[in-house]
């Protein structure tokens, strides 16, 4: 005989909201296991506990255990997927062994395998994530190193994420003109400082934004709530995104009506930011002070904060965190604060928003038990969450279409858009390494 709680719930009561009833299940698994049931993650390159070696591959979406390939023929230190003998052959990423680290697998293709498995676009021996990296610190340099781990590192989560929202990753390998290309660059005595930004697919990041304090004090000095190395990599990635998904289609227009016209003189536009700071307004219409200042800044905020919570939101449900009986410090919100509220997937949507604002609700209670800062220390204004929608539904119309842009980006269609003015780094320069 059933209970009186078994599936029901009691008279005048709702049932407890779990972060996993409200956004359905994650875009992709962030909690991966070796052959022997022990948990590792997405840095590791051996299980500790049984020293099976381990790697990420593009095909899973994430880290597995591998085997020596012992079939006849196989090339010297090829692999196959743990428990399948006959699959596909992968070899180690040439950075494993550089102060990279990288653990990505790089496809080592055999007679008879589809041809789509192959290494085309990629650096010799290199894998994806590695290949799209144009330019590392001088490693002559001591510490430069730790600063070029930490960077693609970084680098690693967001392609990881990238490839998990079915979105196009082209290196500029496969493609000169639009493909992706990050610069890791660190400032020298005498010369210029480095500014982080983004040229038509060239990502340049300083690379002294991976010293924790240098990062932690520009982070202080500008006031802002939060700084991260992934922040910035995600960040720049919006602009990116914004030539390839935005600019040369029918999103154009609804992205003007929501987040202003990009037309607007952008270095003005950044001047008047950096001398006067954003309108005393802009926490209820922009997710970040910065966002405020043109609308491809608003777009690119925006988007990494998207980003921030679409991930977020896969490592809780992958690792079954919950959000029961979590005290609200902010209201749900409802279709009314939608930018699309009769869309056939804005139920989803909302469903995946208001998960979030339950989850942030339990982060923030375990960062304050440690005496930390809130783990989002942010309000969603309601105006951002059409803009987050908007974003939502490029995201879900891309993995519809299939991994490539709908139109390739003309350069000399494209719009006059500079380097990002290091928005912090050209007020709050990071010291010349010694």
């Amino acid at each position: 005989m059933e209970s009186a709680t078994d599936d029901k719930t009691f008279a005048g009561t709702e049932p407890a909201p779990t972060i996993a009833a409200e956004l359905k299940a994650p875009t992709v698994t962030r909690a991966y296991q070796c052959q022997c049931g022990r948990p590792v993650f997405l840095r590791n390159s051996q299980c500790l506990a049984c020293h099976t070696p381990l790697g990420y591959v593009i095909e899973n979406l994430g880290v597995v255990p591998l085997a020596p390939d012992t079939r006849e023929g196989a090339e010297p230190d090829t692999f196959t997927l743990f428990g399948d003998p006959q699959g596909k052959a992968y070899r180690r990423c040439a950075n494993l062994l550089t102060p990279a680290a990288c653990n990505w697998m790089v496809p080592a293709p055999r007679e008879g395998d589809d041809p789509s498995f192959n290494t085309d676009g990629l650096v010799p021996g290199l894998c994806l994530a590695c290949s799209v990296t144009r330019t590392i610190p001088d490693l002559s340099i001591e510490g430069n190193g730790e600063l070029w781990r930490k960077l693609e590192l970084g680098k690693r989560r967001l392609i990881s994420q990238l490839l998990a929202l079915e979105l196009p990753v082209v290196t500029r390998l496969a493609d000169p003109v639009h493909g992706l290309a990050f610069d890791f660059l660190g400032n020298l005595p005498g010369g210029p400082h480095v500014m982080t930004g983004h040229q038509m697919g060239v990502i340049t990041l300083n690379a002294q934004e991976a010293e924790d304090a240098v990062r932690e004090r520009i982070r202080a000095e500008m006031r802002e709530p939060y700084r991260t190395l992934v922040g910035h990599f995600r960040h720049e990635i919006g602009h990116y995104y914004w030539d390839l998904l935005v600019q040369p289609t029918h999103w154009l227009e609804p992205f003007r009506e929501l987040f202003g016209d990009e037309r607007r003189d952008y270095a003005a536009a950044l001047q008047a930011h950096y001398e006067s700071g954003p309108p005393p307004d802009w926490a209820n219409r922009f997710v970040s002070g910065y966002a405020s200042s043109h609308p491809w800044e608003d777009w690119a905020e925006t988007w990494a904060h998207y980003l921030h919570m679409a991930d977020s939101a896969d490592t809780a449900m992958s690792f079954g965190v919950d959000a029961q009986n979590v005290e609200l410090t902010s209201d749900l919100f409802d279709f009314s604060d939608l930018w699309q509220p009769e869309h056939p997937e804005a139920g989803e949507f909302l469903d995946f928003l208001n998960g979030w604002v339950r989850l942030t609700n339990v982060l923030n209670e375990l960062s304050r038990s440690m005496g930390q800062p809130d783990y989002y220390p942010f309000v969603l204004p309601r105006v951002t969450v059409g803009k987050l929608q908007f974003i939502h539904e490029v995201i879900a119309e891309q993995r519809k279409r299939g991994k490539q842009p709908q139109a390739p980006l003309n350069p000399e269609e494209a719009p006059s858009q500079p380097p990002e003015a290091a928005r912090r780094m050209q007020t709050a320069p990071a010291s010349p390494p010694s």
